[in-house]
């Protein structure tokens, strides 16, 4: 049996309708905080757990019971210890006799990384390596939809104003998924830390070029200083907090923690992922965090 947590998220929701073009419903099992948040799947047949709660040790193991392929996701608890949260889902897994996790982790996962949450992915896949349960986990590339705002509000601006110029993979969150459904199936084909990219990365300046080229209009590229671009985070509204942890995502991108490709997410694909010029082609999105 495959267990999915987080699967009334994004990624995970989508892992998990690719499985069923391939599996039938009774092989497959979400776990959930709401169980009403994932009436979809059980109106398909797939049975669904209450927890997901990392927080709550004691319903972790039933959650997990019978899994021969957990795909955990991670914690997004905000001020949580996400390492301990991981690590009490690891041993809930291992107590119950899981025999493969699969994480959902991040390119340039580096303990010391500038970008928080790829330190705490690092950790995690230590605890992971130490637990001596199966593991593999998945390192995607940076999300592609992230560009509506870690790009600024260029359309209005003209300018592509950000405090770093490093090149990024952005990977579609919709490629990802699908590749999690083909390593699940893969039944063990992958283990450990393994790179989920798209196939080409770009600077910021590269992405003002497509943008202009996408547009017909000419929209620049600027690096300003750090402070610089915090004090105009707040200036317009964001939080300093939430502005300090995204400056480092660009501190990241300048020790080039984002900007590795691999060939192996087209390959479980069995088609090129999508790309930054096919992003930028589509309706803007709504830029909220």
């Amino acid at each position: 049996m495959i267990i999915v947590t987080g699967a009334t998220g994004a990624l995970n929701g989508a892992t998990v309708d690719h499985l069923l073009e391939r599996l039938p419903p009774s092989e497959i099992t979400v776990v959930a905080r709401d169980a009403a948040k994932a009436q979809r799947f059980a109106d398909r047949g797939v049975a669904v757990r209450v927890g997901g709660d990392y927080s709550d040790t004691a319903s972790l193991p039933r959650a997990f019971e019978g899994a021969d392929q957990l795909l955990l996701v991670s914690s997004n608890d905000p001020g949580a210890d996400a390492v301990s949260l991981h690590g009490a889902a690891i041993d809930a897994a291992k107590s119950v006799g899981v025999g493969r996790i699969l994480y959902t982790s991040h390119q340039g996962a580096t303990v010391g990384s500038p970008f928080f949450p790829a330190d705490i992915h690092a950790r995690t896949e230590q605890l992971l390596a130490d637990s001596g349960v199966a593991w593999t986990s998945m390192r995607n590339g940076f999300y592609l939809h992230s560009l509506t705002w870690l790009a600024g509000p260029w359309r209005e601006t003209g300018v592509i104003t950000v405090p770093g110029e490093g090149k990024v993979s952005w990977t579609a969150r919709e490629d990802a998924a699908q590749a999690a459904a083909a390593i699940l199936l893969s039944d063990g084909e992958y283990d450990g830390p393994t790179t989920i990219t798209a196939s080409a990365a770009v600077t910021f300046d590269e992405v003002a070029a497509i943008a202009s080229d996408l547009t017909g209009r000419t929209i620049g590229f600027s690096r300003v200083s750090e402070d610089e671009w915090v004090a105009g985070e707040i200036a317009s509204g964001q939080a300093e907090q939430t502005a300090r942890f995204l400056l480092g995502f660009y501190q990241a991108t300048d020790q080039g923690l984002f900007a590795g490709t691999d060939p192996l997410l087209a390959t479980l694909l069995g088609h090129e992922p999508r790309t930054v010029r096919d992003f930028l082609a589509e309706p803007p999105a709504p830029s909220a965090w």
